[in-house]
């Protein structure tokens, strides 16, 4: 990796910070006399930094930190393709147990996975993560959104989308000057705030949650607080870096585990790409449906042919 004395004029340089040791890398978002605020390519964290403490980088950081986090995040989409094949096979037995009559090779039946409504504050977050949901069938409606817009977005958007499952993320981070203060307190924080109040908006939507999973936040961002806003799930219960997909790997689990069952909770973040330390929540049922017999237009309704 090439290193160059950072270039004050460009925007959307990649840099990473000498002060952490290179450890994140990270694109510039704006520039102020003397400093930057930047964001994390792989990590969901928003920071200003000095521009002494840049440096100008040509590719992402080839750091430990970094290879863990690519590991961990093909170890999870292939985890989550796993668990829908066993999911297709466990529908398939227990139709032909339950059916006395069926065509051959077993019962056809169609999928209703639980629909995701998905606000991001980062558009590259976005189409990754809008790529993640085509790959694993999940239907996902997704859009741009600044935090501090996502509570008036979700107002407009609920009743239109009338999601399952809501994502609310983008970047967040503690405040340097309140590191060492209250991190009880949403002044803390450079979105968290924003993030409680889409989640207390999506809350007077839908107060049951079972009937509407919220997940919340970004990297160390006030868990509890997300929690006691409403959200199902959210992060970060110790203050870590989350990854860019974490959000979209338990929107996925929850699309996917059947309405009649609870979310498996320590499957589903000891599976995510950061861990129980990067994210928590509670006991929610799944969004997923089955439905008989499989008919030939399922262009009017949410739903996904099963593999047979």
């Amino acid at each position: 990796m090439s290193l160059e004395v950072m270039d004050l004029t460009n925007l959307g340089d990649l840099v990473v910070r000498k002060s952490y040791g290179g450890d994140v890398t990270f694109r510039v978002e704006s520039l102020t006399r003397g400093s930057a605020v930047i964001k994390g390519t792989e990590f969901r964290l928003l920071a200003d930094a000095p521009i002494a403490d840049l440096v100008k980088v040509d590719r992402p950081a080839q750091s430990e930190k970094s290879k863990r986090a690519r590991i961990k995040a093909t170890e999870s989409l292939q985890r989550l393709q796993q668990d829908r094949k066993v999911l297709e096979e466990r529908n398939q037995a227990e139709l032909m147990q339950e059916l006395h009559s069926y065509s051959v090779g077993g019962p056809a039946y169609f999928e209703v996975p639980g629909k995701v409504l998905h606000l991001d504050g980062d558009p590259a977050y976005l189409r990754k993560s809008l790529d993640l949901y085509e790959r694993l069938r999940v239907p996902a409606d997704g859009y741009y959104v600044q935090e501090a817009a996502m509570a008036d977005a979700l107002r407009q958007l609920l009743p239109r989308v009338r999601p399952d499952i809501v994502v609310i993320t983008g970047h967040d981070g503690v405040l340097k000057s309140m590191i060492h203060h209250d991190l009880y307190s949403l002044n803390s924080y450079k979105n968290s705030r924003n993030f409680v109040e889409a989640i207390q908006v999506a809350r007077q939507y839908e107060r049951d949650f079972d009937a509407l999973t919220i997940v919340a936040g970004a990297c160390q961002s006030h868990f509890e607080a997300l929690l006691q806003a409403g959200a199902n799930f959210a992060s970060s219960p110790a203050r870590i870096l989350i990854h860019a997909l974490d959000p979209v790997y338990i929107a996925a689990k929850a699309s996917f585990t059947p309405i009649r069952s609870t979310i498996h909770i320590t499957d589903v973040l000891n599976h995510t790409i950061s861990g129980i330390q990067g994210v928590g929540g509670i006991e929610t049922r799944g969004s997923y449906r089955i439905g008989l017999p499989r008919f030939r237009d399922l262009s009017k309704l949410n739903v996904v042919p099963s593999a047979n």
